[in-house]
């Protein structure tokens, strides 16, 4: 199955109901966006972004989206914030602060892309977009509160080693999520 034609991540929609009504909620490198169509008609403020113009297209009817070449452009979204990012097969390691910037206060990040192992199943082989073990957790100790974390092999839409996080940006001014209150 291709990312245009797979399913949503399981990971994304069990912590999806963690996001507020009304939420702006970026899907980042979202190809055709199946987690915003997914997400659509749940009352969020869906954008997508990708480099990839054709697949943006399959999600333009349910979200804002934005073509954008992550690795080579500047952020597309200098001074926005979101309340929830989501994130799925893709790993840039320069964008990671800058995705952590781009969480608002009392923000949900879900993360989820390929680690360690992965390249004795398939692609990707390259251990530059293959998560090291605990690398997720490194990478939001001391800025954000982990709700849930795994590190493994799963089989959800074909076997793949992952690692998956979410976690929620401390609140300013006011609680985070009520169940994850920092």
């Amino acid at each position: 199955m291709d990312e245009n034609t797979s399913p949503p991540s399981s990971w994304v929609m069990r912590f999806a109901p963690l996001f507020a009504p009304g939420a702006s909620v970026l899907d980042v490198a979202c190809g055709g966006g199946r987690h915003l169509r997914a997400l659509a008609g749940r009352g969020l403020r869906l954008h997508g972004v990708d480099r990839d113009a054709r697949a943006l297209q399959q999600a333009s009817d349910v979200a804002s989206v934005r073509v954008a070449d992550l690795e080579a452009a500047p952020w597309p979204y200098p001074d926005q914030r979101f309340d929830a990012l989501i994130v799925t097969r893709y790993l840039w390691r320069p964008l990671l602060p800058t995705l952590l910037d781009a969480l608002a206060p009392g923000g949900v990040l879900i993360y989820e892309t390929f680690a360690l192992g992965q390249h004795t199943l398939g692609r990707p082989r390259n251990p530059e977009f293959l998560l090291r073990p605990g690398e997720l957790l490194d990478w939001v100790h001391g800025r954000l509160r982990v709700v849930a974390f795994e590190d493994g092999y799963i089989e959800h839409t074909g076997p793949a080693f992952v690692q998956r996080l979410c976690a929620v940006a401390p609140a300013v001014g006011g609680p985070a999520h009520p169940k994850y209150n920092l």
